[in-house]
């Protein structure tokens, strides 16, 4: 069993003083029972003695009532009881009992013996008294005739407590010596154990890396030569690990800071190091996948696949891996062998780079150039049509050539208006780019209510109503042009698709770090699959739709930019058949307190509207 040296030590010294006072005890209560003993019948026999010198004269006259009277007295005088019996074994005379009433004593070891011309001695119970007894006979001689016996006796209980009262003091004694000997063997234990105890909670500090401390060197000569052997062991620790955590911090440093995603796996494609880049390109916990297989920690197949590559090549490789999911992620991958010291192969080191929004800006700039393209070359084919049927004889004609000259005129303001857009966009980015669009903290009530006044015309063609609900203390910073635009855009767009005599709605909240502005229709919606491409530039739902009702497809595509430009965003919910909501949000520099205002309602007056994109 493991237990404390304290309690190694204790045990120890019980039982050496446990066996020690037992073994005392025994020698002194046998010689002090000896002792008793012989003192006992010493005292007996002398008592006897003297009572046989009074009545030998008695015995051979048989005076029974005088040896009566007599062992009485004695037995009074002397605490002894007496016995005189007559050489038949009958009892003369008893100092305790009726001679008479005694059985005859001829085979009493003790007097049969004292028969015989000795003393006779023995210790018995005694039925008559009910007590353990010491009998001592002695002859009794008249005129050299052995004439009877005298017995003296005493009851030997005396010694028995006197043996108890020893034995309780020998356990007291015994007692008090363990407990003296529990603080000298605990005194002793510490001493020796103490600086043990010091040693082992320094071995614990240093397990734990506690390494600047050091062990106190005090004790025998052991117990310093260990403590300065453990104090030395934990410097060259402490600098060796010094060396190490300052490389792996250096290391761990260099791949934490890297863009790129670092993977090392051993021959067996188990992973050995990965860091936080790659660990977020490959969507995994560096530390579950550490040590395991690369098959079952990245189920990539692209990936495993590059791997193996790496790890078959003698010399670098190169590829691209697609890594499919909710968005595809895009990498470039660079592979190569690890070799250790002596040249052996220890893995292969994959370097990954996310490549994913340069083919997303490629794509994007594809598709706008395909857009923008097509978007200019429908109304110079329209214009370049009608222009070649002038020249053909149609100018001739006044009626047809003043309604080519309209349309060509309608699809020149297109052009125009296409051109106006694209410069809009470039100018928010570049202000943004820059940080030179100036915001200023206003309240927006005025800017929505010019926003609704600027869509009325177009909705007093559907007869719309447009709702607005702005507390006139709610601030924010903001463009106010830009912010108008923004709005107008959002207005147009609802009021385009929404039905004859409906309703559009603008509302603002206000939370702890943004202002939201939302434009609600009840019109035909949009379906989900349209709504994360919904703010591309020249992007259309209903393509058909959307050029039947006008617009450079751009509309969307500036709401998108003002928000970004003002630090917000701009989002869209909606569900086919029952309407969309738009909703532009713009951070809070500063928090105001604003209560609603009523709402305002204008009803759209029959004018013509101006040409909106959507």
């Amino acid at each position: 069993m493991r237990l404390r040296f304290v309690w190694q030590i204790l045990p120890a010294f019980f039982s050496l003083i446990l066996l020690t006072l037992l073994l005392l005890t025994w020698l002194f209560a046998r010689n002090l029972s000896t002792f008793y003993l012989e003192e006992t019948a010493a005292g007996l026999e002398a008592r006897a003695r003297l009572a046989a010198f009074q009545i030998a004269d008695s015995f051979a006259l048989d005076h029974s009532d005088r040896l009566d009277e007599l062992s009485i007295h004695l037995s009074r005088e002397t605490g002894t009881r007496f016995t005189f019996v007559l050489p038949s074994g009958a009892v003369l005379a008893d100092s305790l009992e009726s001679p008479e009433l005694m059985e005859n004593h001829a085979l009493r070891p003790e007097v049969a013996i004292a028969l015989t011309g000795t003393i006779g001695q023995a210790t018995r119970y005694s039925n008559t008294v009910h007590k353990n007894m010491m009998y001592v006979a002695i002859p009794v001689h008249h005129q050299d005739q052995l004439v009877g016996v005298v017995r003296a006796a005493l009851p030997v209980t005396t010694i028995d407590q006197t043996l108890g009262i020893v034995y309780r003091q020998i356990i007291v004694s015994g007692i008090v010596v363990m407990l003296i000997a529990t603080l000298i063997g605990t005194y002793i234990s510490r001493r020796i154990s103490r600086p043990l105890e010091e040693m082992r909670r320094g071995a614990e500090r240093f397990a734990r890396g506690e390494l600047t401390e050091r062990l106190r060197i005090k004790g025998s000569i052991e117990i310093t030569a260990l403590a300065t052997a453990m104090n030395t062991t934990a410097y060259e620790l402490d600098q060796r690990m010094r060396t190490v955590v300052r490389q792996h911090n250096e290391q761990e440093a260099v791949l934490a800071s890297m863009v790129e995603g670092v993977l090392a796996v051993d021959t067996s494609e188990r992973i050995i190091r990965i860091n936080r880049a790659a660990a977020t390109l490959l969507g995994v916990s560096a530390e579950e996948v550490k040590g395991r297989s690369i098959q079952e920690s990245i189920r990539k197949a692209d990936l495993q696949r590059f791997v193996r590559r790496a790890l078959s090549a003698r010399d670098p490789v190169e590829g691209d891996i697609v890594l499919h999911g909710n968005e595809d992620l895009y990498l470039q991958a660079h592979g190569s062998l690890l070799r250790g010291e002596s040249g052996q192969e220890l893995g292969a080191l994959i370097v990954l780079n996310d490549v994913t929004r340069l083919r997303r800006l490629e794509n994007v700039r594809r598709d706008f150039v395909a857009n923008v393209s097509h978007e200019l070359k429908t109304p110079i084919t329209a214009i370049k049509g009608f222009v070649e049927t002038l020249q053909e004889g149609a100018i001739a004609d006044p009626d047809s050539a003043s309604q080519f000259l309209e349309i060509m005129m309608r699809q020149a303001d297109r052009l125009n208006d296409i051109i106006d857009d694209l410069l809009i966009l470039a100018r928010i980015e570049q202000d943004s780019d820059q940080q030179e669009l100036p915001l200023v903290e206003m309240s927006l009530a005025p800017v929505i209510t010019a926003a609704v006044q600027a869509s009325a015309n177009l909705a007093a063609e559907k007869q719309l109503q447009i709702e607005s609900f702005c507390p006139a203390a709610l601030r924010a910073p903001i463009n106010a042009p830009l912010l108008e635009q923004a709005l107008i855009n959002l207005l147009t767009n609802a009021i385009k698709y929404s039905p004859e005599q409906g309703r559009v709605l603008i509302e603002t909240a206000q939370s702890d770090r943004f202002v939201t502005i939302s434009v609600r229709d009840w019109g035909c919606g949009i379906d989900k699959v349209h709504l994360p491409r919904l703010f591309e530039r020249f992007y259309r739902a209903d393509k058909a739709r959307s050029r039947k009702l006008g617009g450079t497809g751009l509309g969307l595509a500036i709401v998108k930019h003002i928000a970004q430009a003002h630090g917000g965003e701009v989002s869209v919910t909606s569900t086919p058949g029952e309407g969309s909501t738009f909703s532009l949000q713009i951070p809070l520099k500063a928090q105001h307190h604003n209560s609603l205002s009523p709402a305002t309602t204008v009803q759209a007056s029959p004018k013509t509207p101006p040409d909106q994109e959507d």
